[in-house]
């Protein structure tokens, strides 16, 4: 490991011993599709955290239909009030890769998944807005919401199951790139 990097860890670890509250979630909408997450959070100070999801969807569906994903959005958040409680502003990034075909997703590059297969990466960020709920000493639930830029690479198949690549290419993507109700536990 190069020396910023174990700085940054140990950094990471002082602060979590220092402002004492990490937090374990994860976005309920996506584990009832089927797409599994886990976020971790850290307190880095009174009012900052530094949040980190990932994301990991290696299956394929029934009937032809497939969201293949992995990514990672960190965010450094500044809460209002006190961290882990209220309003939030946060600044985020990603990066991931996907394989998708037969889905219709919302707010996607692609309008034609339905007739192509789709595979390549992305790379963005943004910034984001939330609100964290106190259900109980150790609970909260958290909504969050998301707007920003991705660049994403790919590559076009012919059809869902096989065939030729038709196109490799970019695009740029501006709209929403955050959207969670995630269920929070505070250790």
């Amino acid at each position: 490991m190069s020396r910023k990097v174990l700085i940054v860890l140990g950094y990471l670890l002082c602060a979590t011993f220092a402002f004492g509250q990490v937090t374990i979630k994860t976005n309920v909408p996506l584990d009832v599709v089927r797409i599994p997450n886990l976020s971790l959070e850290v307190g880095l100070s009174k009012k900052v955290t530094l949040d980190v999801p990932f994301y990991y969807n290696p299956w394929e569906y029934s009937d032809s239909k497939m969201l293949k994903l992995s990514m990672v959005q960190p965010e450094v958040r500044y809460w209002l009030c006190d961290k882990f409680n209220g309003h939030f502003f946060g600044v985020h990034a990603m990066v991931g890769n996907y394989h998708t075909t037969g889905i219709d997703l919302p707010f996607s590059v692609f309008d034609d998944t339905d007739k192509f297969r789709y595979k390549g990466n992305f790379y963005g960020g943004g910034i984001s807005y939330g609100y964290q709920f106190v259900l109980s000493r150790h609970w909260n639930l958290e909504a969050t919401l998301g707007f920003g830029y991705a660049y994403v690479d790919y590559k076009k198949y012919e059809c869902k199951e096989c065939g030729d690549m038709v196109e490799k290419s970019n695009k740029n993507y501006f709209g929403p790139t955050k959207a969670a109700l995630s269920l929070v536990y505070l250790f």
